[in-house]
């Protein structure tokens, strides 16, 4: 296996043997999942059951792909599955879509070495205004980033001290609005593409066309991002605007007949009258 994405569900009723939550791995190239009922969210608890379970069946992958649960922090889950006997592991955590509900917040963390360089990029592609509030905190709660109402921005820092940092995001100021939010969070420098670009030496051409193919295909992933985050957004705007036509339709449609009905009546009623007073005169 060469990449394994990974992520928990939960939590669910507790079951007879104590676990609650549901451990999700799936292998991107063959798509093979495999699910595990786990007792909590622990590193240790995933560390174990993806080695016990799937990395002794399969071989271990040469990467780990997740959100940015505190469960699969980088460093403390490679470090687990290195001392269970198996090579270290890049865990990457990079990009998710979470919903926040009004008035609620919600924090990602990363443990982090110092000197480390994070960028980070939003977007909130659906619910209301479209905006959000965010900030950032490193190990000492120090406000690194703090944005209010914010539709999309991004944010780059290299680290000072080593510790868990903070990335929340606020919906508090909103009372009945759910949002949509993507997060693209990017953690160290990218690993060298080959194993000996630092050498002294210059590259050969198959070297430096390797090296613009990849820049290429970077420029055309981050256009590919791009462009489902605005698919995203015109399609949830389109659903809600066919979801407001339809209840308007209907609205009136209801309206409509009423107004039908009302009509008839009051028409019955003069016919009636007339014939009443006939009835009388005779």
């Amino acid at each position: 296996m060469e990449r394994v994405g990974m992520d928990v569900l939960g939590p669910f009723p507790v079951t007879d043997s104590g676990n609650r939550y549901i451990l999700v791995a799936m292998d991107y190239f063959t798509k093979w999942p495999e699910a595990f009922a786990v007792p909590d969210q622990s590193a240790a608890t995933t560390a174990e059951r993806l080695v016990e379970e799937m990395f002794t069946r399969f071989g271990a992958p040469a990467e780990l792909h997740s959100d940015q649960g505190r469960n699969f922090e980088s460093q403390l889950l490679a470090e687990r599955l290195h001392r269970k006997g198996f090579p270290l592991v890049p865990l990457y955590c990079t990009e998710l879509t979470f919903e926040l509900p009004d008035n609620d917040k919600q924090c990602f963390y990363e443990d982090l070495e110092e000197g480390v360089r994070i960028d980070i990029d939003y977007q909130v592609i659906a619910g209301g205004n479209y905006d959000i509030d965010c900030f950032v905190t490193d190990p000492q709660n120090n406000v690194l980033y703090q944005e209010k109402k914010r539709q999309y921005d991004s944010f780059s820092h290299t680290t000072t001290s080593k510790g868990v940092y903070k990335v929340c995001f606020s919906n508090e100021f909103s009372t009945f609005t759910h949002k949509t939010v993507y997060l693209d969070f990017r953690a160290g420098e990218e690993a060298p593409l080959l194993p000996d670009m630092n050498r002294a030496t210059a590259l050969t051409q198959i070297e430096s066309a390797c090296l613009s193919i990849h820049e290429i295909l970077k420029v055309v992933t981050d256009s590919q991002t791009w462009y489902r985050l605005r698919e995203a957004q015109d399609r949830i705007r389109a659903e809600d605007l066919h979801e407001r036509v339809s209840y308007w339709s209907i609205g009136e449609t209801v309206i409509m007949s009423v107004v039908s009905i009302g009509q008839l009546l009051m028409l019955k009623s003069f016919f009636s009258e007339k014939t009443t007073n006939v009835a009388a005169t005779t």
